[in-house]
């Protein structure tokens, strides 16, 4: 197969790693923790996995080599984030310098592998050609969900045919909440199989007080951060279009408000300041145009918007339709049976109530059609493929056209629109995330060895050079409350939401009418440098600087 010369160059990169994953490791176990919320739920929930200890790695003199051989699964679990080759070469190193007998297997396809039982023994051939590469198709991922007990089941049968008493998922916080569910099940069951978990997603969400950031965030920033700053000096350079740009994070704007912190756009919305202060689609217009029309007032007819791929639902209007929406269309033999998209749109209306058929109205007739025909296996919309950027491109063309017939608008508005999401889910991994990512694995090996489980492997202080890290493990019942899903009460680790009282926020606070205004204040961040100086090539994302500071 052929490789490119940066292929080429960075399989050879050792990733940095803490002093105290070096050598041997011994745990120091902190106090008993508790859930975020619902304690008393989870704990009944989770009566082997609850509160345990925070668990910090340090450096021991006892020798590195076990005698005792263990075999280890690893799942790769929901979307891409580059960086997840690099925890499992992590995990792989870790256990061979215990014990060159340990064996690694991956299974294949993700969560239905090892439910299945397809899988591959993973080898050092295999991957030596994966370091510091992005994608997870080393053993390819899915989205199939751990939580049935016949599932759970299947797993032990799999498990005691190769001999593997521990799982390593790497996965998000759906992802991590199976995780914390199975190894509590194996526990009840004394079946010997321990269940570690990783820190994955690139919308960043799942973070708290010792996650500081999920793996992939940092390269997925820094990969959509260069296509901005190229649109900004083309921009600058045409001086004729205003590109709105829809940047990936459903459920937190993390992406749009480090991206905005990196590159310094005309406008950035953030989903969670929409929601908080009850602003409506026609708020949020208003809040472009405003931007648009002084830009033209000294000349300048371009610009950036920056739109979070969640920003629909965060509208609470615009929450309220889609859930009458979803109650409407779930299982609606009549309206399936409708021909034509006026039929069907008429049917809606009459089934809505007043405020959200006026709503429902007010939407150009594509984006209306989404709501009602794009619908996922449990018949609710697929908001994350609502082309919101047309939306507002759509809805701020025409106010502008409104204010030039009276005057109040003197430019010309010509705009492009850009959706950026799997451009950055599989990138070759930032040193940051390369460095990370390994840790995390080998972090996750010494939790096995140590007998460990329903805990995530953790790596901490990250503003600090990788040799200054802290790595340990975090039990997973401290991240967890408990959530309605499918209309019912459930157990799941909490999504961390953009926080308004924030560093980060509050830094793009106070500067976002500066970098709105005839000023124009754009950062070309450039692409991904891997070598170099420290400043140039290991710095951490903007957030994280932020909040740490």
């Amino acid at each position: 197969m052929q490789k490119s010369p940066l292929q080429i160059a960075r399989q050879s990169y050792q990733p940095k790693m803490p002093v105290a994953l070096q050598g041997a490791v011994r745990l120091s176990a902190g106090k008993p923790t508790e859930s975020v919320a619902d304690q008393a739920d989870i704990k009944q929930l989770f009566p082997n996995t609850y509160g345990l200890p925070i668990l910090t790695m340090e450096p021991s003199d006892a020798p590195i080599h076990s005698d005792k051989t263990i075999n280890v699964g690893v799942i790769l679990s929901g979307g891409q984030a580059p960086g997840g080759h690099n925890v499992i070469c992590g995990l792989f190193d870790g256990l061979k310098h215990l014990n060159p007998n340990n064996k690694l297997y991956g299974f294949l396809g993700g969560p239905s592998g090892l439910i299945d039982g397809k899988y591959t023994l993973l080898t050092a051939d295999i991957i030596d050609e994966y370091r510091n590469t992005g994608g997870f198709d080393i053993i390819g991922s899915g989205r199939t969900k751990l939580e049935e007990t016949w599932q759970f089941d299947n797993g032990i049968k799999i498990c005691k045919e190769l001999g593997i008493s521990a799982i390593v998922i790497i996965g998000g916080d759906d992802s991590n909440t199976n995780a914390c569910v199975l190894a509590e099940y194996y526990l009840q069951k004394q079946c010997g199989i321990q269940v570690i978990g990783c820190p994955k997603t690139i919308d960043g969400d799942l973070k708290n007080e010792m996650i500081e950031t999920s793996f992939g965030f940092d390269t997925a920033c820094k990969v959509y951060s260069e296509l901005i700053g190229n649109i900004q000096r083309d921009a600058n350079s045409a001086k004729k279009y205003w590109h709105f740009i829809r940047l990936m994070g459903r459920s937190a704007s993390h992406i749009a408000l480090e991206c905005a912190l990196q590159s310094q756009p005309n406008v950035c919305l953030i989903s969670e300041e929409v929601e908080a202060n009850n602003l409506t689609l026609n708020d949020i217009v208003k809040q472009i145009v405003d931007v648009i029309v002084a830009r033209a007032d000294a000349g300048l007819n371009f610009g950036t918007v920056l739109i979070p791929e969640g920003l629909i639902e965060f509208i609470p209007a615009m929450r309220v339709l889609i859930q009458e929406l979803n109650d409407l269309l779930a299982n609606n033999e009549e309206f399936a049976a409708l021909e034509g998209d006026d039929a069907k749109r008429e049917y809606v209306k009459s089934a809505l109530t007043p405020a959200s058929c006026e709503l429902y109205r007010s939407l150009p007739k594509g984006i209306a059609r989404q709501l009602t025909l794009d619908r996922d296996p449990h018949g609710n919309v697929m908001v994350s493929q609502i082309e919101t950027e047309k939306l507002l491109i759509e809805m701020v063309g025409k106010q502008l056209a409104k204010m030039k017939a009276e005057g109040r608008y003197k430019g010309k508005f010509s705009a492009l629109n850009h959706f950026f999401g799997y451009e950055g889910r599989c990138a070759i991994p930032s040193n940051f995330d390369a460095d990370y990512c390994y840790s995390i694995g080998i972090a996750a090996t010494h939790l096995i060895h140590e007998g460990k489980t329903g805990y995530m492997a953790l790596v901490r202080n990250l503003t600090k050079p990788a040799a200054e890290w802290i790595a340990g493990g975090v039990p997973i019942t401290m991240m967890m409350n408990m959530e309605r899903r499918n209309g019912k009460m459930k157990p799941v680790i909490q999504k961390a939401l953009v926080d308004l009282k924030g560093k980060p926020y509050q830094y793009f606070v106070a500067h976002r009418a500066e970098w709105a205004d005839a000023n124009t204040s754009y950062i070309y961040p450039g692409p991904i440098q891997y070598y170099g100086p420290a400043e140039v090539c290991d710095q951490p994302t903007k957030t994280l600087l932020l909040e740490k500071a």
